[in-house]
Parts: structure tokens; sequence; C-alpha cells
């Protein structure tokens, strides 16, 4: 997209210059007339100027969403390599030694964790070409909220740290109307974001309660943060927090697009705040009865 941008500049000061240059030749050939010339063309390069910069700034957004495709396709294959190479090397473990049974139930455990990432992954990818179609229909039922988020939060414990790093205060027998697949894809997605983004075995604060009517999920962590110029952008398809050319932590960019579109068909609002002394808070807030 770099050539394009380049042969379009120059061809717009080429553009400009013809144009600077006829209306010279006019205003010379025809001096009586050139109050009229002079307004007219004023006009013109008003039109053209800014026809040109819209011109020029959809070229810039698509060469953007272009190298932001190109790293996501790259951050899926690594993501898809990375478990699949580690099943691969746990269960040629168990054919080709001699393991005893606690061994064996490690090693097939860790494979399930890695299938489970890779389960992850695949359910991002199906749910936000669904919400692109526009095919999903998002199918509500009443359910038991707070058994979900129990369920996810003690699944991610074990990928997290050794330690205890996934502090949950969940609110019993909390129930809402809601796409019980789309909202595990919601629920994950925020822990998911908080442990990647935190140091290690640092701690993730999740809560979830009941308030006046209404339903409040929390995931803070004590990670790197979020400026106040990124916050506007992190819900967009494909966007990550820092530069493309330097980051260093894995993702596809499609989870918080994905939690947003999510509870937007939810009638649900998300906060993004600033947590002390350093990382982010996520607040989800739904009404109670999911409406």
């Amino acid at each position: 997209m770099r050539k394009p941008l380049l042969i379009f500049n120059f061809l717009i000061i080429y553009a400009f210059a013809q144009l600077v240059w006829w209306g010279v030749l006019l205003i010379k050939a025809e001096p009586q007339r050139m109050g009229m010339i002079l307004g007219e063309a004023a006009v013109f390069f008003m039109i053209f100027i800014v026809g040109a910069y819209k011109l020029h700034r959809a070229l810039n957004k698509e060469r953007k969403l272009h190298q932001q495709q190109s790293n996501f396709l790259l951050s899926v294959t690594h993501e898809l390599k990375s478990p699949l190479a580690s099943i691969k090397l746990y269960l040629q473990t168990i054919l080709k030694r001699n393991l005893d049974l606690q061994q064996q139930q490690y090693f097939i455990n860790n494979s399930l964790k890695d299938i489970e990432r890779l389960d992850d992954l695949v359910e991002n990818m199906l749910i936000a070409a669904k919400i692109e179609n526009k095919s999903y229909s998002f199918p509500k039922e009443l359910f038991n909220f707070s058994e979900l988020v129990e369920r996810i939060v003690e699944r991610l414990q074990i990928h997290s740290c050794s330690s205890q790093v996934i502090i949950a205060e969940v609110q019993k027998d909390i129930n809402l109307t809601g796409d019980k697949f789309a909202l595990t894809s919601v629920v994950t997605n925020l822990i998911e974001n908080a442990v990647k983004y935190s140091p290690p075995c640092a701690e993730v604060s999740v809560k979830l309660f009941s308030n006046n009517g209404t339903i409040h999920f929390e995931v803070a962590d004590k990670g790197i943060g979020i400026s106040d110029q990124e916050k506007s952008r992190i819900f967009e398809k494909f966007y990550r927090v820092g530069s493309e050319d330097t980051r260093k932590t894995k993702g596809t960019g499609l989870g918080l697009f994905i939690v947003r579109q999510v509870l937007d068909k939810h009638q649900a609002h998300i906060k993004v705040k600033n947590n002390h002394p350093s990382g982010t808070v996520f607040e989800v807030i739904f009404n109670a009865h999911g409406k």
C-alpha cells in the first residue's frame, strides 16, 4: 500500500501544478475576466483539496486495515501453531516413554488445556465472522450467570500461574437472560486479556454482583494499562494496543471487538477505567432481566 500512496500524492501535486499553470495562462489570455477566473479557481481548488484529503484518508485507512489484517493472519497462525506443537510433544512423550499413571494424567491434562485454547480461538473467529455477516441471531435464554463466570475463572486459573492469581468474588445465583454462548465469549475474552497483559503471577480481580436492578461484572488487572487516546479504539476489529511493529503480546485483535458487539446486542454497557496504581478495569453493566 505504500507505493500506491506515493503515486497518489505525486498525481495530486502534478494535477495541482497543472491547474495553477492553466489558470495563469487563462488570466494572461483574458485579463479582463481575472476576478471571475480567480473566484471560480478558488471554489474549484477548495473542492479539489477537500476531495484529495478525503481520498488520502481513505487510502491511509485502507493501508492500516491491510496491515492489521496481515498481523491478524500472522497472530492466528502463531496462536494455532503453539498449542498444536505442545499437544504433539505431550502425545509423543506418552507414546515413546514408559510413564506412570500420574505422569500420563499430567501430560493429558496439559494437552486438554491447549485444546481449550484452540477451542477459544476457533469460537472467537466463528462468532466474529457471524457478527460481521449479520448471520448470528443471538438466541436468548435464562441461565445462571454466576455459575458461568465461576466455571470460566476455574478453567483460566490453571493457565495463568502456579499460584492463585485470579481472585474471584462472585455473588451466588445471579440469573441473566441472554445468549449463553456469546456471553461465555465475553467473559473469557475479558479475563484472558487481563491475564495476558499482566506481569507474571500478578493478581487479576474478577467480580460479579447485583446492585439496584443491575448486574455488574468487573475484571481488573495490574498490567500495562491503556492510554486515554486508545480507550476509544480498543473495541475496533483487529485493533490492538501499542505499535503494530513493536508489540510483543500475542493476540488476534478480535476479543474486545466481540465483547462490544455482543454487549450491544444485550443492551449492556461497558466502561474502561484506570486501575490504581497501574492496570485497567473493565466494568460491564447488564439490566437484571437482560432486556
